[in-house]
Parts: C-alpha cells; structure tokens; sequence
C-alpha cells in the first residue's frame, strides 16, 4: 500500500476531484485551504491580501498497482498549466487499521 498526497492550487480542485473518479480512488482525505509556497519557483499561496491564492490538499491509500496511473494524471495535469501548479508525493504504507 502507498499513501498519495497531491497538493494543488484550489483552481484545480473539480480537476483533481474528477482524476481521483476516473482512476477509482474511492477513499481520500481532502484538506482546504492550505498553505505554502512551491520548491522551485513557485509563489506562496498565503490567502492574504499580497498573496491570494490557496491550495488545497487530497491524500488516499492505494494499492502499489495505482500509483504510476495517479503520478501520470497529475503530470498531465501540471503541464496543462503549469502556473498553477500541482504536485504528488508517496510514501510507503507500513500498517493500517
């Protein structure tokens, strides 16, 4: 099992929302409003007056078998606006209950 947490700019939430259905990820939890700046050359997303934007934030345990289907749809998804941004992370799921 792998954990998958796709941090996005609120823009694209109904984009994400939409991914996470045509791949079948059925359990996920969703955070909104959160905070941050991209590594490279990303702008924060602060929700003040000087830095509007926000993003939002979705994470799901899948199966390993799913992972490279998620990664590829949010590439996609990154190149179709790049300024907007969206980003993927995975760690390993050791144990759940």
């Amino acid at each position: 099992m792998k954990s998958v947490m796709i941090v996005f700019n609120q823009a694209n939430t109904e984009r994400v929302e939409f991914l996470l259905d045509e791949l079948q990820v059925r359990g996920f939890t969703f955070w909104e409003n959160v905070q941050g700046r991209g590594h490279e050359n990303g702008d924060p997303h602060r929700g003040t007056h000087t830095w509007p934007e926000m993003n939002n934030a979705v994470m799901a345990v899948v199966d390993d078998e799913k992972v490279e289907s998620i990664l590829l749809a949010v590439r996609k998804l990154d190149k179709r606006n790049e300024e907007v941004g969206v980003r993927a992370f995975v760690w390993n799921i050791e144990q759940m209950v």
